[in-house]
Parts: structure tokens; C-alpha cells; sequence
């Protein structure tokens, strides 16, 4: 497994979106009102995409550029898998 050093702050975005995620379930089963609850929904939703974000530009930056740079890998497939991780963005 391939660690970067953007997934400790990935791991910790992801954790803290878990921890919102968890408090909107528990306003719910209160009975919270909506906008309160659909404005944390989109908190936990901006988090997980920011760490998404993150996620695939450093993979571009280190795994996909190494590869070019280092000729580990051919231009072919380089292009494909940027082209399969930029789907995500």
C-alpha cells in the first residue's frame, strides 16, 4: 500500500466528517429542524469532497508523475489511469 503524505490530513478531514455525520443522525432522532440538519449535511458533504479532491490531485502530483518521470510506466497508460482518476474529480 502506497502512503502519501497528504493521507494523515485526508484520514483526519474523513474522521472529523464521520464525527458530524454521526451528530446529524442523533439531531434527527431529536427532531432537529431541517435547515439545521441540511447545513451540516453539506458540511460533512464539502469535507469528503475537499479529501476526495486532495486524494486525486496528489495522486496526480506524485504517483502519476513519478511514473512519466521515472519511465516506470508507459505514456499509454499513464494517460489512461489520469483519465480513470480525473473521473472522480
Amino acid at each position: 500500500m502506497t502512503t502519501h503524505t497528504s493521507h494523515p490530513a485526508i484520514i483526519k478531514r474523513l474522521k472529523r466528517a464521520e464525527g458530524h455525520l454521526k451528530s446529524i443522525v442523533t439531531m434527527l432522532e431529536q427532531g432537529r429542524g431541517c435547515v439545521e440538519i441540511a447545513q451540516q449535511l453539506l458540511a460533512v458533504e464539502n469535507a469528503v469532497s475537499n479529501a476526495k479532491k486532495t486524494l486525486v490531485h496528489d495522486h496526480i502530483d506524485h504517483c502519476l508523475e513519478h511514473a512519466v518521470r521515472d519511465g516506470t510506466r508507459g505514456a499509454v497508460d499513464t494517460i489512461n489511469e489520469f483519465k480513470q482518476i480525473t473521473r472522480y474529480l
